[in-house]
C-alpha cells in the first residue's frame, strides 16, 4: 500500500511540475528568441514574404493567455506551422578557405528551453538544419553606407508612442536580436545576453513610467560594454543629464573632478571658477557616488571610458544652478554654480594654439595626429626624417590619413589587423577576412629613429587603428593609459521612430588574432595622471615621452 501511495505521489508531483505556471517574463524572453531566430532562419520570413512585425502582434495576445509549458509550445508550434512547410534543403557547405569564428553562435536554447516541448524543439532544429540561404530581407553586408553591416526593410512606425505595449516589445525584440546575431563582440560582454534579456523585459513590458521604459532601452544597449554602443532618444536625455551645461570642463582623477578648462573668462568670473579647482561633491553627493550612479547608463568598453563619460554627463542638467563642494588652495568650500544652454556658452579660442608638427630641443619631433591632413603627410615626414625620435600624439581622434605615415616608418608592408565579418548564411557565425589590412611599403630609406605613440581613453576607434599602424614601426613604443577598446567600424541604425542606436559592427583583431575590443591598445609604458599634475596643467604622458625620447628609458 505504501509503495502504491508513493508511486501516486511521485506521478502527481511530476504532473503538477509539468503543468506548473510560467511567468510573463519567461514567455516574453522565449518569444523574443524564437521571433528573432525565425526572422533570420525561416525561409518565408527571412526572404520577406511575411510581415514579421505584424505576426508578432498577432501572437503576443495568444502567448499572454498561455499558462503552462504545453500551452505556450502549442501556440508557438501553430504559429510556425501557419508559415507553411519548410522545404528540406542542404545548407551551403562551409568554405574550406574561410577562417570561421563560432564564439557567438549558440543555438542550444532551441533544444533546452524550459518552455519548449520536445515537439517544438524538434521543429526549431529542423528549421536550423534547413535554414534560409538566400539574401536576407532584413540584413545585408553590402557596405554601401560606409560600414559592412546593414539592417534593412524595418518599418519605422512614425506613430510610435511609449504607451503602446506592442511597439515597446517590438523595439526591444529588434534590438536584442540585432545583438544576438550580428554584434561581433557578444562573447566578451560582462553579462550573459540571455540574462540581460530576462532582466530588462519587465521594464519594457510593464514600465511604471515613460522614464523607466526609456532608461531600460538605454540600459540594454549599455550592456554591450562597447564604447560605440548606446541607444538615444530626445526624451531620454532629460533623465540622463539635461540640456544645459556648465561653463567648464573637468577630468576625473582619483574619484575627483578637476577643472581643466573654462569656456571663457566672463562666465568663469560669474561663479569664481579656476582651472585646478578640485570638485569633491556634486549636489551633496560624492563624485565617486555620482560616477557610479551614472555608469549604468554610460557606454564604454572599459571602466575608464565609462567613468569619463559619466564625469561629463553628471554635470549637465535641466536646472540653471547646481551645488559643488570643491578644494582650492587646500581650503574646502561649497557654492552654487550655473548651467547654460549650449548657445549661450561662447567658447573662447585657445590662447596657445598648437602646431600640426614641430621639432623640439634634442632633435625630437612631435606630431599631433588630429591636426594633420592626408595631403600634409609627405611634407611633414620630409621635415622630420632626420630627428632622433618622433612623438605621435593619438590621444585626440586623428585625421583620416589612411595609415600613410607608416609608409615612412617601415622598410616593407606590414600587417596591421584582421577584420571579423558576419556570416549571413549562418546568422550568429562570423569569419575572418582572408586578406589582412596592411600598412607601409617597400622603402629602404625608412625612418630609423624612435617612434613614440601617445594614447589614453580618448584614443578611440579609428584612433586605435592608427595606433596599431604606428606600432608596426621597428622601433615603436606606446606610452599612456588604456585606450577606448572599440576598434571596429561604428554602425548607426534606427530601432524604431525616435530611438537611434549603434554598435561596433565588425571585429578588429591584431594579425595574430589578439583582441582589441575592451582591451584597447596596451601601452608599453603606463603613465596614469596624478591629481597634482592635472591641477598644475602638466601633461605627464608627454613629459614621460620626452624622457624616453632622450634616454630610451
Amino acid at each position: 500500500m505504501k509503495k502504491i501511495t508513493l508511486l501516486f505521489l511521485l506521478v502527481f508531483s511530476q504532473t503538477i511540475f509539468s503543468f506548473s505556471k510560467i511567468t510573463e517574463t519567461e514567455k516574453l524572453a522565449a518569444t523574443c528568441k524564437v521571433w528573432g531566430f525565425l526572422k533570420y532562419y525561416h525561409p518565408k520570413v527571412a526572404n520577406g514574404q511575411v510581415n514579421w512585425d505584424e505576426q508578432l502582434f498577432i501572437v503576443l495576445p495568444k502567448i499572454e493567455i498561455a499558462s503552462t509549458k504545453e500551452e505556450y509550445s502549442e501556440v508557438i508550434e501553430k504559429w510556425i506551422d501557419e508559415l507553411g512547410e519548410v522545404p528540406a534543403s542542404k545548407p551551403l557547405a562551409d568554405d574550406p578557405k574561410r577562417d570561421y569564428f563560432n564564439k557567438n553562435l549558440n543555438l542550444e536554447w532551441t533544444q533546452k528551453n524550459k518552455l519548449f516541448t520536445k515537439s517544438l524543439a524538434n521543429k526549431l532544429k529542423f528549421i536550423n538544419d534547413n535554414r534560409f540561404q538566400g539574401v536576407n530581407y532584413y540584413v545585408n553586408r553590402d557596405g554601401k553606407q560606409g560600414v559592412p553591416l546593414q539592417f534593412t526593410n524595418e518599418l519605422e512606425y512614425p506613430e510610435f508612442q511609449w504607451t503602446d505595449k506592442n511597439l515597446r516589445i517590438l523595439a526591444f525584440f529588434r534590438f536584442w536580436n540585432y545583438v544576438e546575431y550580428f554584434f561581433p563582440y557578444k562573447y566578451v560582454m560582462d553579462q550573459n545576453w540571455d540574462e540581460a534579456l530576462a532582466e530588462i523585459i519587465p521594464q519594457i513590458a510593464n514600465p511604471k513610467s515613460e522614464k523607466e521604459f526609456l532608461l531600460a532601452m538605454r540600459e540594454i544597449s549599455i550592456k554591450l560594454n562597447d564604447s560605440h554602443a548606446a541607444t538615444t532618444n530626445m526624451e531620454m536625455l532629460k533623465y540622463l543629464g539635461g540640456e544645459k551645461y556648465p561653463a567648464f570642463s573637468t577630468k576625473l582623477v582619483d574619484n575627483k573632478s578637476v577643472i581643466t578648462s573654462l569656456a571663457n573668462d566672463s562666465l568663469a568670473k560669474i561663479d569664481d571658477l579656476k582651472i585646478g579647482d578640485v570638485i569633491t561633491k556634486l549636489d551633496g553627493v560624492s563624485i565617486k557616488e555620482k560616477v557610479d550612479d551614472f555608469s549604468k547608463y554610460m557606454q564604454g568598453s572599459n571602466e575608464a571610458v565609462v567613468a569619463g563619460n559619466a564625469n561629463f554627463v553628471m554635470f549637465t542638467g535641466n536646472n540653471d544652478e547646481f551645488e559643488i563642494e570643491f578644494i582650492r588652495d587646500n581650503v574646502t568650500s561649497v557654492k552654487k554654480v550655473h548651467r547654460y544652454s549650449n548657445e549661450k556658452i561662447k567658447r573662447a579660442p585657445s590662447k596657445n594654439p598648437t602646431k600640426k608638427w614641430e621639432i623640439l630641443d634634442n632633435n625630437i619631433g612631435v606630431v599631433r595626429m588630429n591636426k594633420v591632413p592626408k595631403e600634409d603627410i609627405a611634407r611633414m615626414m620630409e621635415e622630420l626624417k632626420n630627428t632622433q625620435s618622433i612623438i605621435f600624439d593619438v590621444r585626440v581622434r586623428p585625421a583620416y590619413t589612411d595609415f600613410l605615415v607608416s609608409d615612412y616608418l617601415n622598410s616593407e608592408p606590414k600587417p596591421i589587423l584582421r577584420l571579423l565579418y558576419q556570416d549571413l548564411s549562418y546568422p550568429g557565425r562570423y569569419y575572418f577576412n582572408n586578406e589582412m589590412q596592411e600598412c607601409g611599403k617597400i622603402n629602404a630609406d625608412y625612418y630609423k629613429g624612435k617612434v613614440i605613440v601617445l594614447v589614453n581613453s580618448g584614443t578611440f576607434s579609428f584612433g586605435e587603428q592608427t595606433a596599431m599602424s604606428l606600432q608596426t614601426a621597428p622601433n615603436a613604443t606606446v606610452i599612456g593609459t588604456q585606450t577606448s577598446g572599440a576598434d571596429g567600424p561604428n554602425y548607426f541604425f534606427k530601432i524604431i521612430k525616435g530611438f537611434d542606436s549603434s554598435f561596433t559592427s565588425s571585429g578588429v583583431f591584431y594579425p595574430n588574432k589578439k583582441e582589441t575590443q575592451r582591451i584597447g591598445i596596451v601601452p608599453n609604458i603606463t603613465v596614469k595622471p596624478t591629481l597634482l599634475a592635472v591641477q598644475q596643467g602638466k601633461d605627464e604622458v608627454f613629459e614621460r615621452a620626452l624622457l624616453f625620447a632622450k634616454t630610451g628609458k
